[in-house]
């Protein structure tokens, strides 16, 4: 099978597109950065140019949709926040032959921004933390519990999110109005877990969980363990269920003692290297969904499994203390295999699988101990070229409101 993966740059795409290839598939990508993640993979056959998705992403589409018809792709599967163009455009993509597994653009939009899947939450009566949605000066002015975190409606990869401890840390959070309103719930103590889910017409096929162990570069998870969690499973499938979801579907929890509690949600695949390593093949699946196939729902994954991303780690270290000595013990803990990477195994850079992923690699770490203060280009650049901005989502729904 041909499959053409919507986007090349991020962490998800290069771990999806292995599990694909290991499959005994033929795997392109699609990106605006001929330099991207996924060039430096020995799974991904070709790295399609297009234009960056949040400037235009009626326009990237387009591209996309060319692209998938000239290289003979058979499907074009959704790895990041293109699920929204496809959806929205799935009917095209299914004239020209092209499969793919996304969910109505009416199922979306009941979750893409995150004031909409705070509304669309609450209707369905899952957990959620107190929140409100703040449209003005004024309501933020009258906020008083703390600590809270403070979000934009539309943001990608932990970006656009604020913890605030007390009212001064509002400084730094973009003035909310009505056009551009800013949700803000309190925190909630507890552990916080990731969770991934495919669904075919509603139905859940296949469901992983893992715990963020440590704390990479801007938030993300560089070491995780799989988790059994069956509260956290209940909650997704009504959510998916409610919706009719295709595809997909993935969700931030925080484990309390009352059960989980939802924060984040994310119409689309994220990271899928865990939930591989603890059995469950969350992009196969998606896949077979994609194909229309008739698929057996996925047995729990096993608990316990421990995967890193070593990148991740580094650049968190950079960031953190800004000292090539930290960089350095970092660095010496992931090659002999000791400390939190003691009976792990890595997600991003799997070298004896793949010895071309050591390239973004090694580019890294002599940037970092070369200049620690670079960590932010790494972490920066990948995310700008396949996130969906206000802007664009706002074209997306008013292409949608004729129909």
């Amino acid at each position: 099978m041909h499959v053409l993966l919507s986007d090349g740059c991020a962490l998800a795409s290069v771990q999806a597109a292995r599990s694909l290839a290991a499959g005994g598939h033929r795997v392109d990508v699609l990106s605006p950065d001929p330099r991207c993640l996924c060039r430096f993979s020995g799974a991904v056959t070709t790295v399609h140019p297009v234009p960056r998705y949040g400037d235009d992403p009626l326009g990237w589409f387009d591209v996309a949709l060319d692209v998938a018809a000239r290289s003979g792709a058979e499907v074009l599967l959704p790895t990041q926040e293109q699920a929204a163009v496809l959806s929205l455009r799935a009917d095209r993509l299914a004239a020209a032959g092209i499969l793919t597994a996304v969910p109505t653009f009416e199922a979306l939009a009941q979750v893409q921004d995150k004031v909409s899947a705070d509304a669309t939450l609450r209707r369905l009566g899952l957990p959620r933390p107190p929140s409100a949605v703040i449209t003005d000066r004024s309501g933020r002015d009258r906020w008083s519990t703390y600590p809270a975190f403070a979000k934009v409606a539309i943001a990608t990869a932990s970006t656009g999110v604020w913890r605030l401890d007390d009212h001064h840390g509002w400084v730094d959070v973009p003035d909310p109005t009505s056009d551009a309103p800013v949700l803000v719930e309190v925190a909630t103590d507890g552990t916080l877990v990731m969770a991934q889910a495919v669904f075919a017409r509603g139905e859940l096929v296949a469901f992983a969980a893992n715990t963020r162990a440590r704390a990479g570069v801007g938030g993300g998870a560089s070491h995780k363990v799989s988790v059994d969690l069956p509260e956290g499973r209940a909650v997704i499938e009504r959510l998916g269920r409610a919706l009719g979801w295709h595809g997909a579907l993935s969700a931030d929890l925080i484990t309390t003692d009352d059960g989980p509690v939802v924060i984040d949600v994310n119409p689309r695949l994220v990271e899928p290297a865990n939930a591989a390593a603890a059995g469950v093949d969350l992009a196969g699946t998606l896949l077979g969904v994609a194909l229309g196939d008739d698929i057996e729902v996925c047995p729990p994954g096993r608990p316990g499994v421990r995967t890193h991303q070593t990148v991740l780690a580094l650049l968190a270290a950079a960031e953190r203390t800004g000292r090539r000595t930290a960089i350095a013990r970092e660095l010496a803990a992931a090659v002999f295999g000791f400390g939190a990477y003691r009976g792990g195994t890595e997600e991003l850079t799997p070298v004896v699988r793949d010895p071309r992923s050591l390239v973004p690699v090694a580019i890294g770490v002599a940037s970092v101990l070369a200049r620690p203060g670079s960590w932010q280009r790494f972490s920066g650049s990948a995310v700008a070229n396949y996130s969906l901005g206000a802007p664009g989502w706002r074209h997306l729904l008013a292409e949608a409101a004729p129909a």
